[in-house]
């Protein structure tokens, strides 16, 4: 059961009217999925108005790669999601295990991205075809975005092992606390520090940071089945089978209509 000090978040499907629980479960799921979106749209908007044409265009130009990069952690998360709920209530040990499998591989995959991303920002941007007046922005934009990958996959990760049992309540709370603290950010950055486009990927890059505490802090504090302990950290061959079975699918299909976006600005 998802609880901490008392209190529970799971949400009883068995008994009572099936609608208003359901309504309970999806909607902070799909307002999860928004928040996320617009982390992106906050920057944009703050540095419309505060910075320049340029710094404007520079973000803007990022749009496309970060709905994709979403979608598909997004996607990943849902294998862990869905094999946390298997094993829910049926193998306490399997679940320990899928849950810390993920956790550890969520930040393993996140450290690559953000090296990988860091060091190609600007070959794909080149490859988008973005105009040379902009590109530097840019890739400065972009080479900041990717060093909160790590969080930006625990957040995702620790969210989809939540879901797993019920709680979508939480997740949210923890998104939008980091979505004002990036609003925040962004307009002390931007206004008072004049870090222009480095100054909104920045204040992305922290409140993706607090997201990902904030939910690891929950499981941690966790008494009920998705209690993460640190020192039991370790991947699974198994579970990693499990997850990347449903994960990998999902990803990708979620990238599908992002991708065609990639290819429009790119054309």
């Amino acid at each position: 059961m998802a609880q901490s000090h008392g209190k529970t978040y799971e949400i009883d499907m068995c008994s009572g009217a099936i609608l208003p629980k359901l309504l309970q479960f999806t909607v902070p799921l799909m307002c999860s999925s928004v928040l996320q979106l617009l982390f992106n749209a906050a920057d944009i908007i703050v540095v419309g108005r505060f910075a320049g044409d340029n710094s404007l265009a520079a973000v803007g130009s990022n749009s496309s790669i970060i709905a994709l990069l979403t979608n598909l952690f997004i996607g990943l998360s849902v294998g862990a999601n869905i094999l946390a709920a298997r094993f829910f209530g049926a193998n306490v040990e399997s679940l320990s295990q899928t849950v810390h499998t993920s956790m550890l591989i969520s930040l393993l995959s996140g450290i690559f991205l953000a090296i990988a991303g860091a060091c190609g920002a600007r070959t794909i941007l080149v490859w988008m075809q973005t105009p040379s007046n902009v590109l530097d922005l840019a890739t400065l934009y972009l080479r900041i975005y990717f060093l909160g990958m790590p969080a930006t996959m625990l957040y995702n990760f620790g969210a989809a092992l939540l879901r797993a049992v019920g709680d979508t309540r939480r997740p949210l709370y923890f998104l939008l606390t980091a979505g004002i603290v990036n609003v925040i950010l962004n307009l002390f950055f931007v206004i008072v520090c004049s870090l222009d486009v480095a100054g909104v990927a920045l204040a992305t890059v922290i409140s993706q940071c607090i997201s990902a505490f904030l939910v690891v802090l929950c499981m941690m504090r966790e008494t009920g089945a998705v209690h993460l302990d640190l020192r039991k950290l370790h991947i699974w061959p198994v579970r990693l089978k499990q997850i990347l079975q449903t994960g990998l699918p999902a990803g990708f299909q979620g990238i599908l209509f992002a991708l065609s976006n990639v290819v429009i600005q790119s054309s």
